[in-house]
């Protein structure tokens, strides 16, 4: 009888521990989930910006990017504001 008893309480336990774990395994999952969202809006946020017309070239000129068979100068000696 004190067997079974212990075996009981032994399932008991390990139950209640794995749904602990389940738990805040769960709650992990949601605050990854909740990052990964918030991540997207803003890479389609920035993949709508740069789908415009012409933004996609500006952002390359930005990056200091130029055409093929495009002359660059580069000017120097201009007074300081």
């Amino acid at each position: 009888m004190l067997c079974v008893m212990a075996a009981l309480v032994y399932l008991y336990l390990s139950a209640g521990i794995h749904m602990l774990s389940t738990w805040r395994q769960s709650h992990h999952d949601s605050a990854t989930v909740v990052s990964m969202e918030s991540e997207h809006r803003v890479l389609q946020r920035q993949h709508e910006r740069l789908s415009q017309p012409g933004m996609l070239e500006a952002e390359a000129r930005r990056l200091g990017m130029m055409k093929k068979n495009e002359q660059s100068y580069v000017v120097s000696g201009l007074p300081t504001n």
